[in-house]
């Protein structure tokens, strides 16, 4: 049993404490910023009610096993005010976020050993606070080190498939070539069915294969056939599936448009790689 705190109980942020409360008798702190009196997640496999301690003044926190990072990329600074209290005696944090520049986002924050980066695949909605629909199974990639190995046992008992990695930067660039694809939904305003279209389908080739090339040029490692894997990948969710970029923007919120797309630019820049597509939808997306 640990004590485990998720600062960020979003869509993904709920995922996490359900999955840990059914792999053992974990005690669970969420770390809002308003009260949160009850939370279920509708999984696959049935409601699950969590059971947790909710917390919204830092201050009053105590120290933990282990601290999650579920918010979003923007939110960071929020997040990096509840670490002082949390991280008092050492405690790691797994940051679950999109992206691929989780350490440099908390490194004012947590010494950088002591930050775990983890990518999650899991297509979840957060329907009302305090209730949030998984779609489908949830898939989580962590550095295969000793920290990873440790995050890894946490979630033993879960349905949560957890594949340990020696070489996460490509399967963050990997998760990155699927988010980029997820901008051009988001930019129209229109789920997934979207995609169907033949010339969205052309266009949504041309993002992806610049992630990947930039990707490639920092280092990961990535099959020259991702883009059509991507492609595929979206024309096979449900025609009214919303990522979370387009449901941020449907819901008025802000969107991860600097970590998601911003991302791809920045290091195709560095890296001398083209990303035209790209820029385009950071400068569409920012001026929404």
């Amino acid at each position: 049993m640990a004590r485990i705190a998720i600062v960020g109980v979003g869509a993904i942020g709920s995922v996490i404490a359900a999955l840990l409360q059914s792999a053992q008798q974990h005690e669970l702190i969420l770390c809002t910023r308003r009260p949160l009196p009850r939370l279920d997640v509708e999984t696959p496999e049935g409601n699950i009610h969590i059971n947790y301690t909710n917390l919204t003044v830092p201050s009053e926190v105590e120290p933990v096993d282990w601290v999650i990072v579920a918010t979003k990329t923007y939110d960071a600074p929020g997040a990096g005010v509840w670490m002082e209290h949390l991280c008092r005696q050492g405690a790691p944090v797994a940051v679950i976020q999109n992206g691929v520049e989780h350490r440099e986002r908390f490194a004012s924050y947590v010494p950088a050993e002591r930050i775990v980066p983890v990518i999650i695949d899991c297509p979840a909605e957060r329907r009302t606070p305090e209730r949030v629909h998984q779609r489908g199974p949830v898939e989580l990639f962590i550095q295969a080190d000793m920290l990873g190995r440790s995050l890894a046992t946490i979630f033993h008992g879960s349905r949560a498939q957890v594949t340990l990695t020696v070489d996460f930067l490509s399967a963050a660039w990997r998760k990155l070539c699927i988010n980029s694809a997820g901008s051009i939904s988001a930019l129209l305003g229109k789920p997934a069915g979207v995609f169907h279209d033949e010339a969205i389908g052309r266009a949504t080739l041309e993002v992806v294969r610049e992630c990947a090339a930039v990707g490639r040029a920092a280092g990961a490692i990535l099959d020259e056939d991702l883009p059509q894997k991507v492609l595929a990948q979206y024309r096979n969710f449900p025609v009214d599936s919303v990522n979370s970029l387009l449901a941020d923007r449907l819901a008025g919120r802000p969107m991860e448009t600097d970590a998601r797309i911003g991302a791809i630019v920045r290091f195709g820049g560095q890296h001398c790689v083209p990303t035209p597509c790209n820029s385009l939808l950071l400068s569409l997306l920012e001026a929404i």
